[in-house]
């Protein structure tokens, strides 16, 4: 056989194979499926020949092809269409007058060929390749938490990125700050798997290893999915992370704080750092500046030592030392001084001054300080600047001019540092009495708190007249507070109570009369109270004597008495004139008054004035009463 014949029966073999294949006599006519896309859960649309096609489609078979083989899956006859038993029999329907084939409730197991078969002039088939869609779910991802070292000879787990229920495989893509990695022998390896669900769907995992370095500490990784839509390609990025990273230290040096001028008092705190992760072992070591000792200090978990309260003591060279627990290596610091700044022994002299009144005085302060120094002297009592300057003079002296006196030593280079010392100025004199209360109110029987206070100096000493138990209180270097706990007799009413105060330059007292308080003041013991107004180098004495207030109510009561005699007396004259007062009787007497006046008011009038005040009650004859006849009147009011 020659050549032309043998390629002719060679191709016509090839076209009866490829009739064969597609299981329909005839001419093949269609060479690639046609496309449709939709995403899992939508309805696809099958339609049985291109849309510009033309024929009769009132008797069409419908076949799904899994694996090259073909299941019949829907009838089409005289234009109705009917499911074949099976996974597609309830999600099938005709719709375009029978042209195309509805598929509802796309899955995953969907995507595969489906084939038309119609009879036409002579038959023919349409061949649909159906692709289904799912979108991944957020990419989640894990760093490596328990960090990576650049020490490491082989690549380590950095991250893995999840992408859940996708539609095909997503593709991943590995980021390191925004730029994407990609597999590098020895360096970086990125190995990814995937797992079916029973859903069809997809979950891809991806693990990213790789070396870092120590420029690596902060970097931020982050994947990315890649997947299709039949809108089309869209992605998905992760959050970013960070691992961490170890690497050995190759400085340590020191930090203080606070920073700047640092005070006795202050909180300072010494600091170890390194550029190690995770920092090395650390110890800190003084130097003391004038006799060369070093000593180690004790420090926290975190290399920190700290001075609270900081004293001069504290100053010194410091340095820090970290030791690498893994290499054994051993860095040093550079050294770093430390200065406290302090106010000590602040002095005043002399140290207990005293004096005369009159004369003069001189008070002088000194004290140690690595700064320059300033000093103010201020009155204890008031808080007064009386002088800037370590000598404060006082001349001319008066007994108030005793007390406390302050001296303050600042360093004005550094604010808040200053150091204070007291001292007591006394002068000489006898004591001063300062009278508590001018009168005390009493009840008999009760006890009763008496107190008397005396200043002076030589501090005084405080006797009582009368026995009880007293105490004393300090009221300051040169003054006592003395309380006399006593009970109150008739003797104590009618003598009083005395204190004296005495020193050695003399002596004061005061004397306390004692009244008894009325009867509506509440009984029980009575305490007299502080009423500083009264100070006297003399004694001071309480006497028993009327009060002005006292007479004043005496008078006025007097004269009020006289006023409502008087207005009595012009009624009853009154009442006389009209005849309708009967005189000459003796005793009881009643004034009638009209009923609209009429009251149950009764007024007892006691003779028992003056015959001079009487006489507002004569007769009309100008009679007086006899002074035997003072007897009592009553006379009944109504109105």
């Amino acid at each position: 056989m020659g050549l032309p014949a043998l390629l002719c029966a060679v191709l016509l073999a090839a076209c009866c194979c490829c009739r064969r294949a597609a299981g329909v006599p005839g001419e093949v006519e269609q060479l690639e499926p046609e496309l449709v896309e939709v995403e899992v859960g939508s309805t696809a649309l099958l339609k049985c020949g291109p849309s510009h096609s033309q024929g009769n489609f009132s008797h069409v078979d419908w076949f799904s092809v899994y694996k090259e083989k073909p299941t019949l899956i829907f009838r089409v006859r005289q234009s109705q269409g009917q499911s074949e038993p099976g996974e597609y029999q309830h999600r099938l329907s005709l719709q375009d007058k029978g042209t195309t084939l509805a598929l509802a409730h796309v899955t995953p197991h969907d995507e595969r060929i489906y084939l038309c078969q119609g009879k036409r002039p002579r038959s023919q088939e349409h061949r649909i390749q159906l692709r289904v869609y799912k979108a991944p779910e957020e990419p989640s991802i894990q760093a490596n938490a328990l960090g990576i070292s650049v020490n490491s000879k082989e690549p380590e787990e950095v991250a893995t990125c999840v992408g859940r229920n996708g539609f095909p495989i997503p593709q991943v893509i590995w980021y390191k700050n925004g730029r994407p990695l990609k597999e590098q022998k020895n360096r970086v390896h990125i190995q990814s798997s995937q797992i079916v669900e029973s859903s069809g769907l997809y979950t891809l995992r991806s693990v990213l290893k790789a070396q870092l370095l120590k420029e690596d500490k902060d970097a931020q990784f982050y994947c990315e999915l890649n997947y299709r839509l039949p809108s089309g390609n869209h992605m998905k990025e992760s959050k970013e992370v960070t691992v961490p990273v170890f690497y050995p230290a190759e400085k340590v040096w020191l930090e203080v704080e606070p920073v700047g001028m640092l005070k006795e008092g202050d909180r300072v705190e010494i600091r170890c750092l390194a550029d190690g992760n995770p920092p090395p072992h650390f110890s800190i070591s003084k130097q003391n500046p004038s006799t060369r000792e070093v000593v180690e200090e004790t420090v926290n978990d975190d290399g920190v030592l700290v001075l609270e309260p900081a004293q001069k003591e504290h100053s010194g060279l410091y340095e820090c030392q970290g030791l690498d627990l893994e290499t054994t290596a051993s860095l040093l610091s550079d050294q770093r001084e430390l200065l406290v700044n302090y106010v000590s022994d602040v002095r005043v002299s002399p140290m207990a001054p005293e004096s005369q009144e009159g004369s003069s005085l001189t008070l002088t302060c000194e004290a140690e300080s690595n700064q320059a120094l300033e000093f103010q002297w201020l009155r204890e009592k008031t808080g007064e600047v009386l002088e800037k300057g370590p000598v404060l003079q006082l001349n001319n002296l008066k007994r108030d001019a005793g007390g406390g006196y302050c001296c303050m030593a600042s360093v004005p280079s550094v604010p808040g540092l200053n150091r204070t010392q007291l001292v007591n100025v006394a002068i000489f004199g006898s004591p001063w009495m300062v009278v508590k209360k001018r009168k005390v109110w009493v009840q008999e029987n009760t006890m009763v708190n008496l107190t008397c206070e005396a200043s002076g100096y030589p501090r005084p000493t405080i006797s009582w007249s009368i026995g009880g138990m007293a105490s004393e209180q300090d009221q300051g270097p040169q003054s006592v507070l003395s309380i006399m706990n006593v009970l109150v007799t008739p003797e104590l009413l009618g003598t009083g109570a005395e204190c004296v105060a005495s020193n050695s330059l003399g002596k004061n007292t005061t004397v306390i009369f004692l009244e008894l308080a009325a009867s509506n003041r509440t009984t029980g013991p009575i305490t007299s109270t502080v009423s500083p107004h009264a100070r006297a180098n003399s004694t001071s004495t309480e006497k028993k004597l009327p009060e002005p207030q006292s007479k004043g109510v005496v008078i006025v009561a007097v004269t009020v008495c006289l006023l409502v005699l008087a207005v009595l007396g012009a009624v009853l004259y009154f009442f006389y004139k009209k005849g309708k007062l009967p005189c000459g009787r003796s005793g009881k007497q009643e004034i009638t008054l009209p009923p609209s006046h009429k009251s149950e008011y009764v007024v007892e009038v006691k003779s028992d004035k003056l015959p001079e005040e009487m006489g507002l009650l004569q007769g009309s004859n100008g009679d007086k009463r006899a002074p035997g006849d003072q007897g009592e009147k009553y006379i009944d009011l109504r109105h």
